[in-house]
């Protein structure tokens, strides 16, 4: 078992990249790098990118967590199903090993992509709250536009046999749960809110969610923004356009705690944007819920489209 450090980029294919660019521009990526087969799109922290979007027929491509060390790529090289060490495509280098996953989603470990230049953020002005006023004299003057994301913060899939998928991916790459979902008798665990073992390094309550729902999916795909305003701005800059479909929020979930807003790109595909996640780290104990807290909000709605 290696143990990753992060969610580095989800993988998509699409049939117009033209039209996933102005969507992923319009949700608060900047595009990398692309050429005549794929779009490569990054956030304002220095992941070289964090979406990528391949030509064909819309679907998940795959997802990518990130190796620490080289020593942890090539031990990763040793497990069962793996892949060889290979090079990453893509515009920042790099290398890979690849895997499947029980429900045949393709799986990769990474290292050595070179980061670029962080990407200059908007900030509001301090907060004033009713406790401790913090800004005075300054009026809070807010530039309309997208919602700036950050980073990849998680990806959620549904999967067939929810015991296989869980353990595959804990077996492999070092995944604690932080909240567990019942249905029924609390035994019958049927999901779990999985974060990355760093130690005592405090981590986002979850990186990978796996979903026992029957049919395998993707469900959904979580980007970091800055703050509320953010979330907000971004919400009105997509709701302006006029062409894409509102998912779910917005709303502060119970489990992860962050305020959302989903959105769905030009072929369904469900992305999120999120702000002031819990963070936990090793010593947290692991949580049991049921399906109504899961789905719950501690202010606002999550009426997801089935």
């Amino acid at each position: 078992m290696i143990k990753v450090t992060d969610v580095a980029f989800v993988r998509f294919s699409a049939p117009d990249l033209d039209q996933m660019e102005r969507f992923l521009g319009d949700f608060g990526l900047v595009t990398t790098e692309r050429n005549g087969t794929a779009l490569y799109s990054r956030g304002t922290d220095p992941e070289p990118y964090i979406h990528v979007t391949e030509t064909g027929d819309p679907g998940l491509a795959g997802i990518a967590f990130d190796a620490a060390t080289l020593e942890d790529l090539e031990a990763a090289a040793r497990f069962e199903g793996a892949s060889g060490i290979e090079p990453l495509e893509g515009p920042a280098g790099g290398q890979r090993v690849r895997f499947t996953d029980p429900d045949g989603f393709e799986v990769d470990v990474i290292y050595g992509r070179k980061p670029l230049s962080p990407l200059p953020v908007r900030h509001t002005g301090p907060i004033n709250t009713g406790s401790h006023p913090a800004r005075f004299g300054t009026l809070q003057r807010l530039a309309s536009g997208p919602a700036q994301v950050k980073r990849i913060g998680h990806v959620v899939l549904r999967v067939t046999d929810f015991g296989a998928s869980s353990t595959w991916y804990k077996s492999r790459f070092g995944f604690i749960d932080s909240d567990r979902m019942y249905v029924g008798d609390r035994e019958n665990i049927t999901a779990a809110f999985m974060r990355c073992d760093r130690g005592e390094d405090y981590v986002d309550h979850h990186t990978f969610l796996c979903i026992g729902a029957g049919a395998p999916a993707f469900d959904h795909a979580a980007f970091e923004v800055e703050d509320t305003d953010a979330i907000m701005l971004g919400h009105d800059h997509l709701a302006k356009a006029g062409t894409y479909q509102h998912h779910a929020g917005i709303g502060r979930h119970v489990l992860g705690s962050q305020v959302f807003d989903y959105w769905k790109d030009p072929w369904g595909h469900v992305m999120e944007h999120f702000t002031d996640g819990d963070l936990i780290n090793a010593q947290a104990e692991t949580g049991l819920a049921d399906p109504a807290v899961v789905l719950g909000t501690q202010w606002g709605s999550f009426l997801a489209e089935p």
